[in-house]
């Protein structure tokens, strides 16, 4: 039978989702633990991949198991085995053909800025103390509506065969303590949203303004983006897909 986990990790101490050599991931301490207590080798396959130092609020990834699993034992038991930076919400079965990745239709992200020195948010949002024009960053962030083709702010020598996504949601918003860019479209490049923040910030402290925006999102070249904020600040929030998956 397949089934679909979700889970979330606050990611400081991994090196990413995905399996590594050399280097110890979310997706690499998650599968030895179910493959421990389901006495088999299990492979997740995540919805995604998170770069070194990225959060996930909600994350999901299927796997392959011969049996039948009780999954509120198995949720328990994961989460008592797990690290504290790892945790397992739901597990639910699905059609044998459902596909955690490819299935996936929508997803968001969040980033977090402090504009004051906070040492709580000090491994959770990227501080930045010049002020900024929240503003001229919202009116910057409605042009990537318009635009398709994100080439200009995917990492150099990725393996994907298309730059295109369809960005339905991008806005900044202050909460409280600290601003929070949403970002929600079907499908993001390497390093898309933190690229994309980065040249944000740029038209917040003035370094730039809408008419370089532009030219960014019209031209193919990554070097013409803002520089890549730190990935302490970037939360994976949710993953959407089609019915009759079961909902959280």
């Amino acid at each position: 039978m397949r089934y679909f986990i979700v889970f979330s990790y606050f990611g400081k101490s991994y090196h990413g989702w995905q399996n590594q050599p050399n280097a110890i991931t979310v997706q690499e301490v998650l599968e030895e633990a179910m493959s421990k207590l389901l006495r088999e080798k299990i492979a997740l396959v995540g919805a995604g991949r998170t770069d070194a130092g990225v959060h996930a609020k909600q994350m999901y990834a299927h796997f392959d198991f011969d049996g039948e699993v009780d999954s509120d034992v198995l949720v328990y038991r994961l989460n008592a085995f797990l690290p504290e930076d790892i945790a397992v919400s739901k597990l639910f079965p699905v059609e044998k053909n459902a596909h955690a990745r490819f299935d996936a239709i929508e997803r968001t992200y969040e980033y977090w800025i402090v504009q004051q020195k906070d040492p709580f948010h000090m491994h959770s949002a990227h501080y930045v103390k010049h002020p900024l024009d929240v503003d001229a960053m919202n009116q910057a962030a409605k042009l990537l509506l318009g635009h398709d083709d994100f080439e200009c702010f995917s990492k150099s020598n990725t393996d994907v065969h298309t730059y295109l996504c369809d960005v339905k949601k991008a806005e900044w918003v202050v909460e409280y303590d600290k601003l929070v860019f949403t970002i929600t479209a079907d499908r993001f490049l390497r390093n898309m949203v933190r690229a994309v923040v980065g040249t944000l910030l740029d038209v917040g402290i003035g370094k730039t303004g809408l008419g370089h925006v532009n030219e960014v999102l019209k031209g193919k070249d990554r070097s013409k983006a803002g520089a890549s904020v730190p990935a302490k600040g970037l939360y994976l929030t949710k993953i959407i897909y089609p019915e009759p998956y079961e909902k959280i």
